[in-house]
């Protein structure tokens, strides 16, 4: 086998593989640029499941922005307390999904468990955060 030249002694690529491997790259980014912004088959379309998933991203997402949205205050253990509420309270969120439309008994039972633990600790960021005020005197964030 030759090997491709160009790129140095050592590599033992064989000028076809380098080739191939460059074809399957520009077919995989051509397919997915195409299927940018193009209708879905209604085969694919989404149905009812696809609809309680949808929610669950949403709520994760909403989870997201708050995290990211949030003023930093340079007190690390404040900023980690407060973003932990909100990362908890999306946990609780998806968790109450799963038990509107989840069908597993195993699933369904850990987004139980995961509810209790997150209101408890959720409880115990607040209680942290009342007594420790910020610089001004912040408020407790919601």
């Amino acid at each position: 086998m030759k090997q491709d030249e160009g790129f140095g002694d050592n590599l033992l690529v064989p000028r076809y593989g380098l080739r191939a491997l460059a074809a399957c790259v520009l077919l995989t980014t051509a397919v997915f640029a195409s299927a940018q912004g193009s209708a879905m088959p209604d085969t694919m379309k989404p149905g009812a499941a696809m609809s309680s998933s949808k929610d669950m991203s949403k709520a994760m997402a909403g989870m997201m922005k708050k995290m990211q949205e949030m003023p930093m205050t340079g007190d690390t253990d404040r900023d980690f307390a407060t973003m932990m509420k909100a990362h908890h309270q999306g946990a609780i969120d998806m968790s109450q999904m799963e038990l509107q439309s989840g069908k597993d008994s195993k699933m369904r039972a850990m987004a139980k468990r995961i509810i209790e633990a997150q209101k408890k600790e959720i409880k115990e960021f607040e209680g942290w955060l009342a007594k420790h005020k910020g610089p001004e005197g912040a408020a407790n964030p919601k």
